[in-house]
């Protein structure tokens, strides 16, 4: 595969191959990664980089359809590297997959907002960490989401007002609404499906929509803009 995977398809390993470019200051770990990823079947590693300005250049030129991105890194970090690489993005849109060493670290959040899919601890196992690079490529925006709902609850709660403009949710159908706050919740589709009482793929559909609606380019953004917007309360109840 020579470029990033058009959002809303799933990549076929088999066919072309998941496309991987990872960030990681630090040498050890950053060949540790490159080498797993390449020991892998439908993935390959089509570059690396040791630093924030460093990946987005690298992203603009390999075009990955997954960056593996280390959150804290000296110089840019990664918040700012995915903030640059998704608005220079000229064709499909790469998928931030964002490795950090702790689960509430307040760079993350800023990544989710800034558009990343996901992000995962660097004490992951291998074979969950290939899955979820799979998963994140085929559109699996949110990664762990019960622990995404967390983070972002933690940081909602104590950091300062959200800049720029709070996102109208009334755009937004009695459906749309409804399935964004249960995604919010940490719901999968699945669950949000058997909740509703509807399909899975109407879900999908739903937060396909409801994205468009909020510009917003990925299911963690969507989840932030909940948050932020009041329409579910940190602390609140699951469902």
């Amino acid at each position: 595969m020579t470029g990033g995977s058009a959002p809303g398809t799933t990549p076929d390993p088999a066919a072309d191959g998941i496309t991987v470019l990872v960030v990681d200051d630090q040498e050890l770990i950053r060949a540790g990664l490159v080498a797993l990823l390449r020991a892998a079947p439908g993935l390959e590693v089509v570059g690396e980089a040791a630093d924030g300005e460093s990946a987005v250049l690298q992203a603009a030129r390999v075009r990955p359809d997954v960056v593996l991105m280390d959150i804290r890194m000296p110089g840019m970090d990664g918040t700012t590297a995915t903030e640059r690489i998704l608005a220079r993005s000229d064709g499909p849109t790469p998928r931030i997959l964002v490795l950090t060493t702790f689960d509430l670290d307040e760079y993350v959040y800023a990544a989710l907002r800034a558009g990343a899919s996901g992000f995962l601890l660097k004490d992951t196992g291998p074979q969950r960490l290939i899955e979820a690079v799979t998963a994140v490529a085929g559109g699996e925006m949110l990664f762990a989401p019960s622990v995404t709902r967390r983070l972002i609850e933690a940081y909602v709660n104590q950091a300062e007002p959200a800049t720029g403009a709070v996102a109208d949710l009334d755009v937004l159908t009695a459906r749309e609404c409804e399935v964004l706050r249960l995604t919010a919740r940490g719901l999968s589709n699945t669950e949000i499906a058997e909740q509703l009482y509807i399909g899975e793929a109407t879900v999908k559909t739903h937060l396909n929509r409801t994205m468009s609606k909020l510009n917003v380019d990925s299911r963690a953004q969507a989840v932030v803009v909940a948050y932020e917007s009041g329409l579910v309360v940190p602390g609140g109840p699951a469902l």
